[in-house]
């Protein structure tokens, strides 16, 4: 990441002004607040703050550090949301083979190869090797109860969490002009325009929302809510295009692809959770659960917009 770049100075004067003005609200909203039911949004909200100054520190603090601290941390993150996606769905002592393998061999022979740019190997290890050798794993130790089911359950943890997570550090290896900010705006503007979706969505269905989408799964996700942070997102791609080789225009239409996607990816991650019978899929981040549950957008976008970036615009 360039930081004597005018654009990377921008992005941090807008990412730590925007926190900035959020603690300063939620210290006088403390003050302010009498009731218990205003006390306790008060406290969520700092949580949620307190929170996000961590992932942007994190964050930056890795784009600065080059490819090589942007991978491990992606890496790290792969492995945490890995463990939180197994850890909710049932296994058997059958099962530890192939979870040991996944673990300790997948994760970071694909990380490995985003390391080393190996894009043929990256598109398909996962997809094609890791998806035959899980149940080849699991067969070999004779035990068929839900044989189906585990085996699926191992694989999508795979690709959801290491093989989706996995193309945000993959988009470093890229090679598109202008980049203004370097390799490292492609990774700001994904992250700043999904997770902008959620927080926006949000908000406009707190405002304004009346009509869920999906009740049964996630009852705060409005009509209202999806309309009006998907759009405000996308206008936010529209400005954020000199981080891009994007126009203004163009930009507006890959943030509103990745905001479609983005939503259906944590509707998609919401089922199982429902499935599951869990609200969230850890408390490792105070305010938002666990890692998945801050990342499940980013999995289902991060390869739509690699892959649009690598087809059209290198």
């Amino acid at each position: 990441m360039n930081l004597s770049s005018e654009v990377t100075q921008h992005v941090l004067l807008v990412a730590f002004g925007v926190l900035t003005v959020a603690s300063v609200i939620g210290f006088i909203l403390a003050r302010t607040a009498k009731t218990d039911s205003a006390k306790a949004t008060v406290a969520n909200l700092k949580a949620r703050t307190n929170s996000w100054w961590l992932m942007v520190l994190v964050l930056f603090a890795a784009l600065a550090a080059g490819r090589a601290g942007t991978e491990l941390i992606f890496a790290l993150i792969a492995f945490l949301a890995l463990r939180e996606f197994i850890t909710a769905t049932p296994t058997r002592r059958a099962d530890h083979r192939a979870l040991f393998v996944s673990f300790f061999v997948v994760l970071p022979f694909q990380f490995w190869l985003v390391h080393t740019a190996w894009y043929g190997m990256f598109t398909i290890m996962i997809p094609v090797y890791a998806f035959v050798l899980i149940p080849m794993l699991l067969v070999v130790h004779g035990d068929a109860t839900d044989f189906l089911q585990r085996t699926a359950r191992t694989q999508w943890g795979l690709m959801v969490c290491v093989y989706f997570i996995s193309h945000i550090p993959m988009l470093m290896t890229l090679q598109v002009l202008p980049l203004r900010m370097g390799s490292a705006g492609l990774v700001l503007y994904l992250i700043a325009v999904t997770q902008g979706s959620d927080v926006f969505q949000y908000v406009w269905g707190k405002l304004c929302g009346r009509h869920p989408i999906a009740p049964k799964l996630s009852p705060n996700k409005t009509v209202e809510g999806f309309a009006g942070g998907v759009l405000t997102a996308s206008a936010l791609g529209a400005a954020m295009f000199r981080l891009t080789p994007f126009t203004p225009l163009q930009s507006f239409v890959v943030a509103l692809l990745l905001c479609f996607t983005g939503f259906f990816g944590g509707l998609i991650m919401s089922a199982i959770k429902r499935e599951r019978g869990i609200k969230d899929w850890g408390s490792l981040i105070e305010g938002h659960g666990g890692m998945l549950d801050r990342m499940d957008s980013l999995c289902f976008s991060a390869p739509v917009y690699f892959h649009v970036l690598r087809y059209f615009f290198t």
